[in-house]
């Protein structure tokens, strides 16, 4: 149960970051009928630290606070980073021991790397500093093209706004999907964005802005996807021929037909999983993947995990889960 959470920081403190996990996790939501948590901003000693704007941070909390945490965001500013303090490490080590979480924002993986949490495990970290993290800690299976990863009680995400990416995740995961989303509202950013696809990352929300000359033709294809459905039938319906069609889509979408059907198909998939108990045979169907081993093999492919495994830790409960999934849901 995610109940404190914990964010350590060193100067210099970088100030977006940090911002982020006091708007996920420090703001006081609870009168919107959202969780609420016991957050701290942690250091050596309750004293200024200078940050990465130019003004100065005060902790709530000393490093201490981090053995009642349930989670410990770690935050990094641009390397060459200083050694993690001793305290810290034994913090964050016996804090995977004791079962919490461990997640880094941005470079916050250099400390995790530094601590010895990411030996052996995919992490990512801001792309320009990627080779960096993998050069000076090659037992670290760094995937630069992620937004977030997560590996076991570790989590990774990349630069900056990534942050926000991973901090949504750790919502669903923890409260479920509809509770995520409303975080999301809240902030005004999306709920899922698409990306370097990870073990665990999210997709983008279905296109509600569609340039006009596509809008109804893929507002047709959302509703109607369990159904064959090829660049000809799109075609067809936009009134234009399949190869211009075709250049169009790529030149207002930034991607092929083919691709956008499969991952409209997928993201119905995750819906039904997370809202109901059909079989995969079911939902395979009813997102036009045909087999169950289609589903898989997409659904593997997108999310890296299994559509069971994906329903298991996802599936909403009570009234979030009999709330009917709309057309432009699909």
């Amino acid at each position: 149960m995610l109940r404190t959470v914990a964010v350590p920081v060193m100067a210099p403190a970088p100030t977006f970051e940090l911002g982020i996990a006091c708007e996920v996790f420090g703001l006081d939501r609870t009168g919107l009928g959202l969780p609420g948590y016991r957050f701290g901003v942690c250091a050596g000693q309750i004293a200024p630290i200078a940050s990465t704007s130019g003004f100065a941070v005060m902790p709530s909390h000393t490093l201490d606070f981090l053995a009642e945490a349930d989670l410990i965001l770690v935050l990094g500013a641009a390397p060459p980073l200083p050694a993690p303090p001793a305290a810290l490490v034994e913090q964050l080590r016996q804090a995977v021991v004791r079962g919490a979480t461990v997640a880094s924002a941005c470079t916050g993986a250099f400390v995790l790397a530094a601590a010895g949490l990411l030996d052996g495990r995919r992490a990512t970290t801001h792309w320009m500093h990627a080779p960096l993290l993998a050069q000076l800690h090659p037992r670290v299976k760094v995937e630069a093209d992620r937004l977030y990863i997560e590996d076991g009680p570790i989590l990774t995400s990349a630069g900056s706004a990534a942050a926000i990416d991973l901090c949504l995740h750790l919502i669903r995961r923890e409260h479920g999907a509809e509770i995520a989303n409303r975080v999301a509202r809240q902030m005004v950013v999306p709920a899922h964005r698409s990306g370097g696809q990870s073990q665990y990352v999210e997709m983008s929300v279905p296109e509600c802005g569609h340039p006009d000359e596509l809008a109804q033709t893929l507002q047709w294809a959302q509703q109607h996807l369990d159904q064959p459905i090829t660049v000809e039938t799109l075609a067809a319906r936009a009134a234009m021929s399949p190869r211009t069609f075709a250049r169009r889509f790529r030149q207002q979408m930034g991607t092929t037909p083919g691709f956008w059907l499969t991952r409209q198909r997928v993201m119905l998939a995750e819906r039904l999983l997370e809202r109901g108990d059909q079989t995969i045979a079911a939902i395979s169907a009813r997102c036009g993947l045909g087999s169950p081993d289609t589903l898989r093999r997409h659904f593997a492919r997108a999310r890296g995990t299994t559509p069971a495994q994906y329903r298991r830790a996802f599936q909403l409960t009570g009234r979030e889960a009999v709330t009917p999934i709309r057309s432009d849901e699909s």
